[in-house]
């Protein structure tokens, strides 16, 4: 891996030159694929009446061209570095939960077909006999473009069903269109 550590306006000590590699060598110790880490401190002159003088710039390059930065200004170069790298530390554990989790889209199930075979109008359900048989259970809240009026046992539906609690379940109800 690659290291540059600079200075802008103040002299680089030995002390911070360790305290950069100790850091670096941390961060890469947690993510090997780590390829390039610059740390720049910066001592702002202009600003003498600000109490953060001292900056810590922490940039690191990982695989893919994924750069991140952490950018810290505090009263010494030495507090600058540690909030620099912390703030680093979050920023890559923030990166890797973010691939960590990634979700794989699969392509959509299409509708199930199936005819009404019982309805319970009053209590706002109903049952649907599937084309390969057996029995799933829909509430009113599924029904799209559909009423319970608009019911009656023998019904051709398409649906869309999940897991509940007692069983399938459909989570969509739609009138199976002569297209279908």
């Amino acid at each position: 891996m690659d290291l540059e550590m600079q200075s802008r306006n103040v002299a680089m000590t030995p002390r911070w030159k360790r305290e950069i590699e100790q850091r670096v060598g941390d961060l890469q110790r947690l993510h090997p694929d780590m390829t390039h880490a610059r740390v720049t401190l910066t001592k702002n002159r202009h600003h003498k009446k600000l109490a953060n003088v001292a900056e810590a710039v922490v940039v690191v390059t990982f695989p893919r061209r994924r750069v991140l930065t952490a950018r810290k200004e505090e009263k010494t170069f030495e507090e600058a570095l540690r909030a620099a790298f912390q703030a680093m530390s979050t920023e890559v554990a923030k990166v890797r939960d973010k691939r960590a989790n990634k979700v794989v889209r699969t392509k959509p199930v299409p509708p199930l077909r199936g005819v009404i075979s019982k309805v319970f109008a009053k209590k706002g359900y109903g049952f649907i006999l599937p084309e390969g048989g057996g029995e799933v259970y829909f509430h009113k809240h599924a029904l799209h473009g559909l009423t319970f009026e608009d019911l009656e046992d023998g019904t051709e539906v398409s649906f869309n069903v999940e897991q509940g609690g007692k069983g399938l379940q459909a989570t969509t109800v739609n009138r199976l269109s002569p297209v279908d």
